[in-house]
């Protein structure tokens, strides 16, 4: 019987090939590239998110977003270590502030799942980016220079990964400095066992929390997921949801309109629906723009305006989100203008290679 304890859940972690290969029939494929790209982005499944996956088809939505292929290993034109350049624009160790009002703030390199598709990949399950209790401090001190930036999104890595009393830590830190504090975790899909009423009871303390959920697919969506949604909704946090559009996995109208009935149902908003940004390794997953667009079409008519997130690109090099919408086609290309007036090119319907203009 599976242990419902988050805590025996993140021991129980999935993380080398024999564990695996004892519940799933891996393919050639990806038995070679869990021996080869281990070193590159660590395995690690909770076994709850296990329990999601097809043991005996290679195209389980679940399967392609946590277990590795061979095209992880190859570098596509136009993606890089740090796409979104938070490395780059930190003026305190592990926050990043891109807009004038806002900030994010890396506090863990953890996850109970490394999805397939991260981001942050070059940090997240490498034990080097982990945080130091100092650096919170640093972070909360820059905050309070800087009262300006009174939108706080706590970020990872998952942040509900800590333990309650170093969230709690944590809340207690940066609270006086902000007013709005939004948390990124993958908790209530991957590991809803971690959602425990002292968990809640703690979120309580310190309203208004905005919790940024990512459920991709309606497999996901399970009886264990939607008490973890009630749950924080319950204790008053404001639930939204940001999904990553990937090839071969929700790139359906029908799929995404299920998971966004299923999200409405348990108080949780799809706020963003994003093109896979472009990390090293992620180009697998990544959709045309054109048919991005046309899923959003096909939405448009049978779901209300609470069904219908906003669909986004993450524009390279840190120059923020813009709605795929308000891209310019020129043939095949698509040139997007950032808040600030920057112009940028996304070649090949988003595909190919990046251009600043």
């Amino acid at each position: 019987m599976m242990d419902t304890k988050w805590t025996a859940q993140m021991r129980g972690q999935i993380r080398t090939l024999a564990q695996l290969e004892a519940h799933i029939d891996l393919t050639t494929d990806e038995r070679q590239a869990l021996e080869v790209l281990a070193s590159r982005f660590r395995l690690g499944i909770s076994p709850y998110y296990l329990g999601l996956i097809d043991p005996k088809d290679p195209d389980c939505p679940i399967r392609r977003q946590a277990i590795p292929r061979m095209a992880e290993g190859e570098l596509a034109v136009g993606e890089m270590e740090d796409p979104l350049a938070e490395d780059r624009d930190m003026p305190s160790p592990a926050l990043t502030r891109r807009y004038p009002n806002r900030a994010l703030f890396y506090v863990t390199h953890t996850c109970a799942v490394y999805c397939r598709h991260c981001t942050r990949r070059r940090k997240v399950s490498d034990p080097g980016s982990a945080v130091r209790k100092s650096q919170w401090q640093a972070a909360a001190d820059w905050l309070k220079e800087h009262p300006e930036v009174d939108d706080l999104v706590i970020s990872g890595g998952d942040p509900l990964t800590l333990s309650d009393k170093k969230i709690e830590e944590l809340l207690v830190t940066v609270r006086p400095h902000v007013s709005i504090i939004r948390i990124g975790t993958r908790q209530p899909t991957t590991l809803p066992q971690r959602i425990t009423p002292e968990l809640c009871e703690l979120l309580a303390r310190f309203q208004p929390i905005y919790i940024m959920t990512h459920f991709n697919h309606p497999k996901e969506c399970t009886p264990e997921a939607a008490q973890a949604l009630e749950s924080l909704a319950n204790a008053g946090c404001v639930l939204s949801n940001q999904a990553v559009l990937m090839r071969g996995i929700n790139d359906n109208a029908e799929v995404l309109s299920q998971l966004h009935k299923w999200l409405l149902a348990h108080r949780c908003r799809p706020y963003r629906l994003y093109h896979c940004d472009y990390t090293e390794g992620t180009q697998q997953f990544r959709t045309p723009f054109s048919k991005g667009l046309e899923i959003m079409r096909s939405l448009r008519g049978p779901s209300s305006g609470l069904g219908m997130p906003e669909y986004m690109v993450d524009l390279p090099h840190g120059w923020g989100k813009v709605l795929v919408s308000e891209g310019v086609r020129i043939d095949e290309d698509w040139k997007f203008t950032n808040w600030e007036g920057h112009e940028m090119l996304l070649e090949q319907d988003g595909l190919g290679a990046v251009r600043k203009l």
